[in-house]
């Protein structure tokens, strides 16, 4: 096609006319098309401006992009969990390509390497994720990553801590979901697992009761060597996925929630690696996992106290319900303990307020309530009254 277009050439800057049907023979070409490009034709653009369906979801994507920490497929997988009709993963990955929402990242290269079924998991924390309610409440999470290394099979769990306790409680959770324990858990130097004296990194003495307890070999990272433990800093972009759910969630237990259903997305999900979900693999992995020690040595590293935050509408969580206290603990994080039928409330060692546990969803104790009412209703006669018909509204709506 270029001979004779550049023929052409020629002959339009020599002023001469072609003699179309000789040129047509000579390039097995129609006249009429030799005539089209002597007159200007430069053939069919090499792009199309087509338009996309997902130009309607421009301005989302977008915004949903420039949220600091996310990912094309987190940003994906939101969309499809809201039901939209957006195609695949690779026609929504180049489209946010093509229209430049999304700068690509300088991949480093590092070793791969494999463990045999049942031989070690790898731990991580993806930490201090921020996010906002609908209802602009902010909410600083953490969330626990468990990986076993031959079937690639996780497990999540959102915590608002992630203290020592935290750690045992989520590595016990795991083992229980799992049905047993690896030979070896691969960690890299969390204060909670390592201490450094004299410029020497030790494993501390309860993580070292805790393995011994629970019959697995604790392995350590080299510093500055993340990679080391790469199947867990994979999986870690997966838990990314909860971050376009800014702005667009209700409170603590919903975001618990998002977190469990991206991880059964996770597991039932082909592994780029294996070519197989981490479920199926995982069915062949159990059998090598060595059992769960007695329920005794369990039970004792299980702290049925738990620390948890207080929110702007003076009230805490516990098992999916909201319970009050004082309105000076808002922003504070309080311990909470359950005894018997009672849920005892402590801010350090003093007990602030006792619930009784039952099944509503929101337990004001009245003073708890007519102290935030104050900051409303300025007129102390009607404050009880109106307290009262709230609270009777909000027992029977619930």
């Amino acid at each position: 096609m270029m001979n004779i277009i550049a023929q052409l050439n020629i002959l339009k800057a020599m002023e001469l006319k072609p003699n179309y049907s000789e040129l047509a023979r000579e390039y097995g070409m129609d006249r009429r098309t030799v005539k089209k490009y002597f007159e200007g034709y430069e053939g069919k653009p090499k792009t199309k401006n087509k338009t996309s369906k997902l130009d309607k979801y421009y301005d989302e994507i977008k915004a949903k992009l420039a949220i600091k920490g996310t990912t094309v497929k987190a940003v994906y997988e939101f969309f499809v969990s809201k039901g939209y009709d957006i195609g695949t993963y690779s026609n929504f990955n180049k489209y946010v390509k093509r229209k430049g929402l999304k700068p690509t990242k300088k991949i480093m290269a590092h070793p791969r390497f494999e463990t045999p079924e049942g031989e070690q998991a790898q731990v991580d924390w993806k930490e201090e994720i921020k996010l906002t309610s609908k209802y602009g409440e902010e909410y600083i999470i953490n969330v626990f990553n468990f990986k076993l290394g031959f079937s690639r099979y996780c497990y999540f769990e959102l915590r608002e801590t992630k203290t020592q306790q935290d750690l045992f409680e989520c590595l016990i959770n795991a083992f229980k979901t799992i049905g047993g324990v690896p030979k070896s858990i691969l960690f890299d130097n969390m204060k909670t697992v390592v201490d450094i004296e004299n410029g020497r990194r030790k494993v501390n003495n309860k993580m070292k009761a805790f393995a011994d307890d629970f019959g697995f070999k604790i392995l350590l990272c080299k510093p500055r060597h993340s990679f080391t433990k790469g199947k867990v800093e994979s999986s870690n972009k997966f838990i990314d996925w909860i971050i376009p759910y800014d702005g667009e969630f209700k409170d603590i237990e919903e975001l618990k929630n998002i977190i469990n259903e991206i991880n059964k997305k996770v597991n039932q999900s082909v592994s780029q690696t294996t070519g197989i979900p981490p479920l199926a693999l995982f069915q062949k992995e159990k059998e090598y996992l060595s059992p769960l020690p007695c329920t005794n040595i369990i039970e004792s590293y299980l702290n049925f106290e738990q620390k948890v935050k207080v929110y702007k509408d003076s009230m805490i969580y516990y098992k999916g319900n909201r319970y009050s206290v004082p309105e000076k603990y808002i922003n504070k994080n309080v311990t909470i303990k359950a005894v018997n039928n009672e849920l005892q409330i402590y801010f350090n060692t003093d007990l602030i307020c006792v619930h009784t546990l039952n099944n509503k969803k929101l337990n004001y104790l009245p003073e708890h309530y007519k102290s935030i009412m104050k900051n409303t209703i300025k007129n102390a006669e009607d404050l009880d009254q109106i307290c009262n018909e709230n609270l009777n509204r909000l027992d029977n709506l619930l």
